[in-house]
């Protein structure tokens, strides 16, 4: 049984960039704190933790007493910056550069819908702390939509400035612009912004054609990450013997009876050493 793991699965840019400046700090420092999990990957935060780094939560905050505190790579809302300086935080910003664009993107979207009238609409998963940070950059003043029937929340009669959450599908961002341009009767009435991270998107062909290449694929992601959501069903779509799991002790020998090639891919969270020990595994318990 042939295993092989995608050369273009795991961290993108913006996680490497997070880790890589956790891993500094923590050198020279010995404890720093990360304001939520670094990665939605709970197999690598627990690495980070045994290196030393705590992860808080915001009502955590008062309680560090002027320790360093990282802002991720999904980054933060003005309000966190605010806030951590009243209290004296020393911070590392590792919001990624693409968020970091976007993040203006919303500002200078909300000033051009306010002067006419009109409204901005998100594509992203509600809660997520990448769209906490891009909505509350006006005061949460946005529309998040996650699926067509969330454009029932949309108010047609007035211009519309649609923009996406990084790490979105672009087929669901093409189809909900569409609909939107449909329900408001005029092209001219909205804004379509495609703001999904390129380096992120163009993993869906590549991971289309991987999943074709195999008889079995096992998708690695945290439970938590909505960017692996969506690409194990890219993953799923290409190849119905698809298995997400987030760690080797969850493999099933089922999976690799009579297979002959199995492909290991994984999220833009999924970092490659975890990747690289389910293939250790495979290849030692079910060939």
């Amino acid at each position: 049984m042939r295993v092989t793991i995608d050369e273009n699965s795991g961290f993108c840019f913006g996680v490497v960039r997070a880790i890589g400046e956790a891993e500094e700090a923590l050198a020279k420092l010995g404890k720093v704190y990360s304001l939520g999990d670094i990665v939605h990957n709970r197999i690598e935060v627990q690495r980070l933790e045994e290196l030393g780094l705590g992860t808080i939560s915001h009502e955590d905050m008062p309680s560090l007493g002027g320790a360093t505190l990282l802002i991720r790579a999904h980054g933060e809302p003005p309000r966190t910056y605010r806030r951590a300086e009243e209290l004296g935080l020393k911070l590392i910003d590792a919001t990624c550069p693409v968020v970091a664009r976007l993040q203006r993107r919303i500002r200078d979207a909300y000033d051009k819908m306010q002067a006419v009238g009109g409204s901005v609409v998100l594509l992203g998963k509600r809660g997520h702390a990448e769209v906490v940070g891009l909505t509350g950059q006006v005061n949460d003043d946005v529309v998040v939509v996650e699926r067509e029937e969330d454009l029932d929340l949309v108010d047609f009669s007035r211009p519309i400035y649609f923009l996406s959450q990084t790490t979105q599908s672009i087929d669901l961002f093409n189809r909900l612009g569409e609909e939107i341009i449909r329900r408001a009767g005029s092209r001219e009435r909205v804004t379509l912004d495609d703001t999904i991270c390129r380096r992120v998107a163009g993993r869906e062909e590549s991971l289309t054609q991987f999943s074709l290449s195999v008889d079995v694929v096992i998708f690695v992601a945290g439970r938590k990450s909505s960017n692996g959501k969506v690409l194990c069903e890219v993953c799923r779509k290409a190849n119905e013997r698809t298995y997400n799991i987030e760690d080797v002790g969850e493999l099933e020998a089922e999976w690799f009876e009579g297979v002959e090639s199995v492909g290991i891919c994984g999220a833009t969270s999924t970092p490659r050493w975890l990747m690289e020990r389910v293939a250790e595994a495979i290849n030692a318990n079910y060939k």
